[in-house]
């Protein structure tokens, strides 16, 4: 068994499962279940906007894509009952490792916008950025609610 060939390889699987966690929630994203499904729709105006982080996942992909590497690369480590436990402990190191790099790399920038509905009460959303959507204070918005899902997107 070749472990220069893993090391190579390994990076890229993990990159690659970690990429299948990833989820786009910006205004003008749907998921395929939202379709054809009824929205109640409002008009407003954004009077505040504020940047907010939206935390990551901490998924079973990362840690346990983790945990296979970091086994395999513990198992290299040594001969016998000392390779048995490096590849224990690399499991788990990696496991928290990928975890937490599973939380890194789904965390994103949101923005929590403050909005004066035409009828005057005021209510506030939070949602992705959406960088070719951006929108400001004065704004005129349309705001879509389905379920426990809001999205709000700037009239055209």
């Amino acid at each position: 068994m070749n472990l220069r060939r893993y090391w190579a390889i390994l990076p890229l699987t993990f990159a690659a499962l970690l990429s299948g966690c990833m989820t786009d929630s910006k205004g003008t994203t749907y998921s395929s279940s939202e379709a054809r499904r009824i929205q109640q729709v409002s008009f407003g105006t954004v009077s505040e906007l504020q940047y907010v982080t939206l935390e990551g996942t901490e998924g079973a992909v990362g840690t346990v894509a983790g945990a296979a590497i970091g086994g395999i690369a513990g198992s290299s480590v040594g001969g016998g009952r000392g390779s048995d436990i490096a590849a224990i402990l690399g499991g788990v190191a990696g496991g928290v490792l990928g975890s937490r790099a599973e939380k890194q790399l789904t965390t994103k920038q949101g923005i929590e916008m403050t909005i004066r509905l035409d009828s005057g009460k005021y209510i506030s959303v939070v949602q992705e950025v959406d960088p070719k959507a951006s929108l400001q204070v004065g704004d005129a918005v349309k705001i879509l609610t389905q379920g426990n899902t809001t999205r709000v997107v700037r009239m055209r």
